[in-house]
């Protein structure tokens, strides 16, 4: 272990991941025999860039990367089947930043279209003088006992790209067009800013994800984990006044904690009511039938699918719920019907 120049932390390019992070409280790095956990913080010195070129810094900017920059990350497993499979290594030895946002791990495997990651060398996790290791869950938003906003909405999909992020956040839109005060709240993924700007942007009075919740990422989290700290996200909205939440679920129902998320009863008895989005007429309707046989009331189907009349087409005869195009899910009128015709009238709009 060895003291860190506060200096030193300030010049560092700090990343989405670690933005709740109040650096005042490390005053040492643990090196060389230091085991690293999810979500610990790292400084690191980037060695050679690869598909990630820039980190995204916690006001939303890109920032350009050059080898030798230091930069703050926290280690975190990833799942992403268009980008990075990758793992929390279990030493101080190089390793990849992995993500944007500011993800430090071990890359096993990525798609053919990446050059590959940019690899980075740990200088230390950041620590405080009597040797613990400080981690995100430290920043974690407090645990509150309060009931939920009257109806949370869900967003599950078939894989990354298919559309979630759109659809969540056409549904905020709507909502919040038709006199709703609506929160987002992303549950699982990886440390980024993008969709929780997009939530801001498209009406939503107050938008929370997983890092809120103290994780850098979900892949690797157990269930049991998820659940907790999605109720306590849940109730934060609701403390906010939220009367509508629009929760996204990231990754497809192949993805484990997405599976896992989809089958818990727990999970289940939060939603009262799901959209699915996809990106091909196949996928839309497995979806909407796996969700249906666990019970769940399926709104409809969006997504990027939408952009192709044909496999609109071949949805709607093949499955007995609506496809909406985003346009849909911004309209009133839409937003109206999905209140009168299935959720039975819970929703009352905000005065």
């Amino acid at each position: 272990m060895e003291p860190i120049a506060p200096a030193r932390l300030t010049a560092a390019k700090k990343s989405y991941a670690v933005r709740r992070v109040n650096f005042s409280d490390y005053s040492h790095l643990a090196t060389k025999a230091a085991t690293p956990k999810p979500g610990d913080i790292v400084l690191a010195r980037v060695q050679t860039l690869g598909s990630h070129k820039r980190i995204e810094l916690p006001n939303g900017r890109k920032a350009t990367l050059h080898p030798g920059d230091e930069v703050l990350l926290a280690f975190g497993n990833r799942y992403a089947p268009d980008q990075y499979e990758a793992y929390v290594p279990e030493t101080l030895a190089p390793c990849h930043m992995v993500a944007a946002g500011g993800i430090a791990a071990k890359a096993t495997s990525w798609h053919d279209r990446l050059s590959g990651p940019t690899s980075v060398e740990p200088v230390g996790i950041l620590c405080r003088g009597d040797g613990r290791a400080l981690n995100l869950a430290d920043y974690a938003l407090p645990t509150i006992a309060c009931s939920m906003p009257s109806t949370v909405l869900g967003v599950f999909g078939t894989s990354m790209n298919a559309g979630k992020t759109a659809t969540a956040a056409s549904l905020v839109r709507g909502f919040a067009k038709s006199g709703y005060k609506v929160g987002a709240l992303k549950i699982t993924g990886t440390a980024a800013g993008g969709d929780p700007w997009l939530m801001h942007d498209s009406g939503a009075s107050e938008v929370l994800d997983f890092t809120d919740g103290g994780l850098a990422t979900t892949f690797g989290t157990p269930l049991d984990k998820i659940v907790a700290t999605t109720r306590n996200l849940l109730r934060t909205l609701h403390r906010s006044h939220c009367d509508v939440a629009v929760v996204e679920i990231a990754d497809g129902l192949f993805q484990d904690e997405t599976r896992q998320i989809a089958s818990s009863p727990l999970m289940h008895s939060l939603f009262d009511g799901v959209v699915f989005a996809s990106g091909d007429a196949l996928g839309a309707v497995a979806g909407v039938n796996s969700l249906q046989q666990l019970d769940y009331r399926v709104l409809g189907v969006s997504g990027a699918v939408m952009q192709s009349p044909l496999a609109v087409r071949e949805i709607v005869m093949n499955v007995d719920v609506p496809a909406f195009s985003l346009a849909d899910l911004q309209n009133p009128t839409t937003v109206s019907g999905i209140v009168e015709q299935t959720l039975s009238g819970r929703l009352a709009v905000a005065q």
